[in-house]
């Protein structure tokens, strides 16, 4: 029997991304080389590899540039590690998504207003890493095992992690305001775009047999997705391509949900769809 396979409504390329390999695209095209990104231009090694491809150079730190256009992540990059390149005389591109600019600002903002600030998210990320430059001291809590990093009677600002899910916001903010605090300043700097792919992929997921969630394994919107997907269909499944599948999991399965981050391209998700449509668990 062949599986009838469900896409959700929101999924795949968000405007960011867009712009980021776009803007890769035209200056391979466009600019005499060198021509490097700061760290992966995005969280996806398909299409990091055909840019690769195309002649983009990565480099993990700034001391590997020393000549050529820099290109600046989707996820941004310490102001500091910029600043240093344009005194080397270095071209400088900007592609760092609008909102985590916004993020960027709002805790610089939040910092010269005399707030602790304090972001919700994972201080290993990119973009974290990014906004960690634009503010002194900057305190990232992951879960409530991190709130004894929290100072008390203080003034806190809070922000978060652009692709967190807004269920994981509140809580957090709930036990943030327990820790105790002077006064409490909150703003909402999550992505209404990963917002929407969160809540088709959770509506999606609760009407099938089983849930895949397409993305690379280091891009947190789709580890997020993955683990919204998991707390109402166990069946869910991470994955990076069609390659990476275990086609007997498909055993008494009859309806299959897909979904992708926001940097799968298009051409994985469409190659898995198709593959699962016609996929024949007879075959098994």
């Amino acid at each position: 029997m062949t599986m009838k396979v469900i896409v959700a409504e929101k999924s795949g390329f968000c405007q960011g991304v867009k712009n980021a390999i776009s803007t890769a695209e035209t200056i391979l095209a466009s600019e005499p080389g060198p021509i490097y990104s700061l760290g992966p231009i995005i969280h996806n090694k398909e299409v990091v590899g055909q840019l690769k491809k195309a002649g983009l150079i990565m480099a993990n730190s700034v001391e590997q540039i020393q000549t050529g256009t820099v290109i600046i992540r989707s996820h941004g990059a310490v102001p500091e590690h910029i600043a240093e390149l344009k005194q080397r005389g270095l071209k400088i591109v900007d592609a760092t998504c609008i909102l985590v600019k916004r993020l960027q600002t709002i805790a610089k903002e939040l910092q010269e207003a005399d707030y602790k600030v304090v972001i919700i998210g994972d201080e290993n990320h990119p973009e974290i890493r990014a906004v960690m430059g634009c503010a002194r001291d900057v305190i990232v809590v992951a879960d409530e095992k991190d709130l004894h990093k929290l100072p008390k009677n203080t003034k806190l600002g809070v922000v978060c992690q652009t692709t967190e899910s807004p269920d994981h916001v509140s809580a957090m903010l709930g036990a943030i305001a327990k820790v105790g605090f002077r006064e409490l300043k909150v703003i909402n700097t999550l992505c209404k775009e990963a917002v929407k792919r969160q809540k088709s992929a959770v509506k999606l997921c609760k009407q099938v047999d089983i849930m895949f969630v397409l993305g690379d394994l280091e891009s947190a919107n789709t580890r997020r997705l993955a683990e919204l997907c998991k707390k109402y269909n166990k069946q869910t499944f991470h994955l990076q391509n069609w390659n990476e599948l275990d086609k007997n999991i498909f055993s008494g399965k009859n309806i299959a949900g897909v979904t992708a981050g926001a940097s799968t391209p298009e051409w994985i998700i469409a190659e898995f769809v198709e593959n699962l449509a016609a996929f024949d668990d007879s075959a098994l």
